[in-house]
Formats: C-alpha cells, sequence, structure tokens
C-alpha cells in the first residue's frame, strides 16, 4: 500500500442487482487487504440475500434503520454506530425498516471483487 487521501465521490454512485446503490471509496489492488464501499438502501427494500466467499465484511451504520439478517442469528434492528460482522460464507441481507435512505459502509477484508459475490436468493 502506499499513501493516499482517497476522495468520497457522491457522483460515482451506481445501482447494483443486489437492490441498494454503492460508491467504491477504496478498493483497488494497491491496497489487497481491505475495501470500503458506501451502500445505501432505500426506504421499504431489502438487498438479496447473499454471501461473500473468502471475504468477511462489517457493515458501519451510518444514517437510517433497519433489520439485518446473518446466517442462522434472529434478525436485529440496527441504526447509527451500530456494528455488524459478518464471517465469510454467511448469509446476509439488510432491510432499511425506515422512512429515510439506510447508509452504511460495507468494510471487506480482503477487498471484495465481483468474484467473491455469490447470489443466494431464492430463484435466484
Amino acid at each position: 500500500m502506499n499513501a493516499a487521501v482517497r476522495h468520497l465521490h457522491p457522483g460515482a454512485e451506481f445501482y447494483t442487482e443486489e437492490n441498494c446503490h454503492i460508491i467504491e471509496v477504496s478498493n483497488s489492488e494497491d491496497d489487497p487487504e481491505l475495501s470500503i464501499a458506501r451502500a445505501r438502501v432505500a426506504p421499504g427494500v431489502t438487498t438479496r440475500w447473499h454471501r461473500l466467499q473468502g471475504t468477511a465484511e462489517r457493515y458501519v451504520i451510518l444514517s437510517g434503520a433497519g433489520r439485518v439478517e446473518i446466517g442462522d442469528l434472529q434478525p436485529a434492528a440496527v441504526g447509527p454506530g451500530d456494528v455488524v460482522l459478518i464471517p465469510p460464507m454467511c448469509r446476509q441481507r439488510i432491510a432499511n425498516t425506515g422512512s429515510e435512505d439506510l447508509i452504511f459502509l460495507a468494510i471487506c477484508t480482503p477487498r471484495f471483487t465481483p468474484a467473491v459475490y455469490d447470489d443466494i436468493e431464492v430463484g435466484a
């Protein structure tokens, strides 16, 4: 890794088939041990069931209200300041239960690449 400052570029946001909007804040071959994305889920939307192969993920909730489902745990309400720990190959999804966008950081180790994403939505 080289020293750098990576700025958030709101105009770089894109929509994913997972049902959320993403901005890749830091995700490069120069820093393969970690990636950080800002995720945005609209009110009333639930992301698709998925898991990451060989990659652990953490959600850091920045704003909004949600319900997260991970592995065999009971669904849990989440809000600003909460951290969700998701081991590799653990099924996961998150729903926006509020009236405003649910915004969180998705921090992956090692860094996220499309090859690790496994859509496991029933009927997918």
